[in-house]
């Protein structure tokens, strides 16, 4: 995995003030502090421009696969308008990875439903238990949808449920990741 842009041609010009060289080497630092490997960037240019009362600084990506990704930031001060654009950069960076990620995934794969019963054994209070059979109380049935265990780690967090059910992307198999009680997650694959 690419951990920063190396030998990125970066062109930083300005508009109505002269860039100087602390504020270049600033934007360019800026700009190859990206993290995000996918999309690949080819080249970049930040444009910084001074008008009367505010300050914008605007940066537009050509990356590979035809994407070209813009954002502009206007701020009292040059550094922080490179700061919040730098932001957006990466935020929309995030989208486009995902957006990618998404097409290459599997198109067809299967959406299974599992059923879930509730069983409830009685108890009994006298010296002699008597053998009860044990009856379903409440039958639900889930969808399970194929994700990655990373997607099912965010499912789960932004739910109530103690776990969930899921067709893992990569195995193809059934798998079900639940909430522990000292924290974190656990995840029961089968073994075949």
């Amino acid at each position: 995995m690419q951990v920063a842009n190396v030998n990125l041609p970066i062109k930083v010009t300005g508009r109505h003030v002269a860039v100087t060289e602390s504020l270049k080497d600033y934007a360019i630092k800026k700009v190859e502090g990206l993290h995000l490997d996918t999309p690949r960037i080819i080249e970049a240019q930040v444009i910084l421009d001074v008008q009367k009362y505010r300050q914008i600084a605007e940066v537009i990506l050509h990356c590979a696969n035809h994407i070209t990704i813009e954002a502009t930031a206007q701020s009292n001060d040059l550094y922080a308008a490179i700061d919040e654009v730098m932001g957006k950069i990466a935020q929309q960076m995030r989208k486009f990875k995902t957006r990618i990620m998404r097409q290459s995934r599997p198109k067809h794969a299967q959406i299974k439903t599992f059923n879930e019963k509730i069983i409830e054994v009685a108890s009994s209070t006298e010296e002699h238990p008597i053998e009860v059979e044990p009856k379903v109380i409440e039958t639900e049935q889930y969808q399970v949808k194929p994700m990655f265990v990373d997607e099912a780690i965010l499912q789960l967090e932004v739910s109530d449920r103690e776990f969930l059910v899921f067709t893992n992307a990569k195995t193809e198999k059934v798998n079900v990741l639940h909430r522990r009680k000292e924290g974190g997650f656990g995840l029961i694959e089968p073994i075949v």
